[in-house]
């Protein structure tokens, strides 16, 4: 390999301004984590911008917008800031431009099993243009971005568990030993062995991983609502903690589950723990984290693109890290807006339980605590008679029309069809309007601008003063707010609830008992 240059030319595409790099190295800004890496020529090393070591000379550093493109440039990972901790940069990660959509894919892993010229075709692009397109923004090429992508989850895992090596690579997604380990050394000029901590132990139980996000994050209102739509026995939370069963993942049909909380000491960082997940399955499983947990926003840009509008700027504010919650599962996610339809969110939780427990698959032991059962699939539903749990007919057919079509491939969550293309597919089905369309975008593939104009709450959010503005005015405002739109509709919802708990009347006293009225008149004995 070519030792890295100082002089040479990144792509500066999407690169915050030198001086900003300079000042947010320099104070190790936690804000710009995962936004550019600093390259320094004298070592060959690539690091964050939080990097604990002592700030090399200036002349000395180049900056990079993603890991990626500092290690086409020859450099390699810091051993001490570990970029594979990084938050992603999201703006490449989400969205309909084409490098997004590309990106998706890639973290899907289609690169694992397919050409650059499959990744081309999945994104309407020839081949050549495409390899063209990420070298000008990102600085590396699509096989440039999924070999770092691997490399650096397997840096992770070889720092932070137990695994072996051999499972590190499955896990990572290379298809043998030798190969992984000739890729690494040749990247990262260390055989894999050698980043053990304790090299030949044993997996444990449990394993933790570390999922670095940009701050600020509001992890208590991420919780407080997934815990009003938390479905009992499918998934927990609590204020401080979430869980949920995940579907058989493993040879043997048996199913895995995760805990997430916040990390120890206010790290900018969540603590995933997984239970029963194979090798195989853990880069989706965090990719889908992530995602869930929208780990990889930056909420600079997003708060300087909706703070303009006046209606917004204060519950910008009041939340600033406020994030999009989406959900585990698209059909899952799907089935809860359908029957959400015009009725309250805790009547929509109380009739989609009692759906996922008659018709999902019950565990033989939980696996902990308020994990009893896995959530129906569309094939549970197809043909499911679904009298008697709280639905209408018109609901109950909308979701055996959902779930057949699910199955035969008339509607999907790819992640590389645009905003448009989603919601045009979705609204082909009967009983599912444009609301539901972009409520099931928004929480099911976090799409960013997603926007529900037909949502009640916004509705009479958006204007303040108790009037409530048409679907049509209402989407002509959040023009303006493109492509972030589904962060002014959760700002407002979230702003309705804080209005809605700040209004509520006092609980009223509780009125004594019978014996404590007659301890206060009973006459003292004499």
């Amino acid at each position: 390999m070519s030792p890295p240059h100082p002089a040479a030319r990144p792509s500066t595409e999407g690169l915050p301004d030198v001086q900003v790099c300079e000042q947010a190295r320099l104070s190790r800004d936690a804000r710009f984590d995962g936004l550019f890496f600093t390259a320094v020529a004298t070592t060959g090393i690539y690091c964050r911008p939080v990097c604990p070591a002592p700030p090399p000379r200036p002349r000395n550093i180049t900056y990079y917008p993603n890991a990626a493109a500092a290690e086409a440039a020859g450099y390699r990972p810091c051993l001490r800031c570990r970029p594979e901790l990084a938050p992603g940069d999201g703006a490449w990660r989400r969205g309909d431009a084409t490098v997004a959509r590309a990106i998706k894919l890639i973290d899907e892993g289609l690169l694992a099993e397919a050409p650059v010229a499959a990744l081309a075709e999945r994104v309407n692009l020839g081949e050549r243009q495409l390899r063209r397109l990420f070298v000008d923004r990102l600085g590396a090429s699509p096989q440039g971005v999924h070999g770092t992508r691997r490399l650096l989850f397997a840096k992770q895992l070889l720092t932070e568990t137990d695994l072996s090596v051999t499972d590190v690579a499955m896990a990572a997604g290379f298809g043998s030993l030798r190969r992984f380990n000739t890729t690494f050394k040749d990247a990262y000029r260390m055989a894999p062995r050698e980043l053990r901590k304790r090299p030949g132990a044993s997996r444990g139980e449990t394993l933790t991983l570390r999922l670095a996000y940009r701050p600020p994050y509001d992890l208590a209102a991420m919780l407080d609502f997934l815990g009003g739509r938390a479905l009992p026995g499918v998934e927990v939370a609590s204020s401080a903690s979430y869980r949920r069963v995940i579907a058989p993942i493993t040879p043997d049909g048996r199913p895995g589950w995760l805990r997430l909380s916040a990390w120890p000491d206010a790290e900018p960082a969540l603590k995933l723990e997984l239970h029963g997940v194979p090798p195989l399955q853990l880069q989706a499983v965090v990719g889908r984290i992530r995602r869930m947990f929208d780990l990889d926003a930056d909420p600079g840009v997003i708060t300087d693109a909706l703070g303009t509008d006046p209606r917004l700027r204060p519950l910008l504010r009041r939340r600033p890290g406020l994030r999009l919650p989406s959900g585990w599962d698209g059909f899952e996610i799907a089935v809860r807006a359908i029957i959400g339809q015009q009725i309250s969110v805790a009547a929509a939780r109380t009739v989609t339980a009692r759906l996922a427990r008659r018709f999902g698959t019950p565990l033989d032991i939980p696996l902990a605590e308020g994990l009893e059962h896995l959530f129906p699939t569309p094939a549970a539903l197809a043909d499911a008679d679904l009298a008697g749990i709280g639905l209408t007919g018109a609901r109950a057919r909308t979701l055996q029309t959902l779930a057949r079509a699910l199955l035969d491939g008339d509607v999907d969550f790819r992640p590389e069809q645009t905003l448009d293309e989603f919601v045009e597919r979705w609204t082909a089905l009967p009983g599912i309007g444009p609301w539901t369309a972009h409520y099931v975008a928004l929480r099911a593939l976090g799409h960013p601008d997603a926007f529900p104009a037909d949502d009640l709450v916004l509705q009479k959010m958006l204007p303040g003063d108790g009037s409530r503005m048409s679907a049509r005015a209402l989407g002509a405002r959040a023009e303006a707010w493109r492509p972030w739109r589904a962060y002014a509709v959760i700002h407002l919802w979230r702003g309705a609830s804080d209005k809605a708990v700040a209004e509520a009347p006092p609980p009223a006293a509780k009125p004594p008992s019978p014996a404590a009225r007659n301890a206060r008149t009973r006459r003292p004995s004499t």
